[in-house]
């Protein structure tokens, strides 16, 4: 999970707070799609830290939640058997 702060020191906080409460946490720069500018990409704290602790401090610092696009692979499709010839409702003659 990370959380997404547009200012560098504000980034660097949350990731210390983190830090001081056990958690790992590191600030990386996040590029989004479209940016040509360097200067204008958000920074993003990765961290293990509880949702709560992240929301808190994302709240804080209007910044936002991205949570991570491997959370839980899909489930497989479920395969019902299909009958092998029609299903007769009268009588055979």
């Amino acid at each position: 999970m990370r959380g997404i702060f547009f200012d560098e020191e504000q980034a660097r906080s949350a990731a210390a707070a983190l830090v001081r409460g056990g958690y790992a946490a590191e600030v990386v720069r996040e590029r989004l799609a479209g940016e040509d500018d360097d200067e204008d990409h958000p920074w993003a704290v990765v961290t293990d830290a509880p949702e709560i602790q992240l929301d808190m401090l994302v709240e804080m610092y209007d910044g936002w939640l991205d949570y991570d696009d491997e959370a839980e692979p899909a489930a497989p499709p479920l395969v019902l058997p299909l009958p092998d010839q029609p299903k007769r409702i009268k009588r055979p003659e």
